[in-house]
């Protein structure tokens, strides 16, 4: 089974460029199967990764950013390919 794991933050005003740069050099422990980083307007950072495993898996996942570069919580969903 593949499992997608979607981590999405949002920058603290102007911060954008930083938490791109933050979120694009976290190392997870494994290796994912792929990785894609995206970026949309209003500083959000997208980070999604694929696995070769069960949904109920434990996975590494991104870590929260540092505060300062954050303007909310993270938020994180998981999906299986169907």
């Amino acid at each position: 089974m593949t499992v997608a794991l979607m981590w999405e933050a949002k920058a603290a005003e102007g911060r954008g460029g930083e938490l791109l740069s933050w979120a694009s050099a976290q190392e997870l422990e494994g290796s994912p199967q792929r990785r894609e980083t995206f970026r949309a307007p209003g500083g959000r950072v997208l980070v999604i990764t694929w696995w070769s495993a069960e949904l109920s898996e434990k996975l590494p996942e991104l870590p929260d950013p540092p505060a300062q570069l954050s303007a909310r919580p993270v938020h994180r969903w998981r999906f299986e390919q169907v």
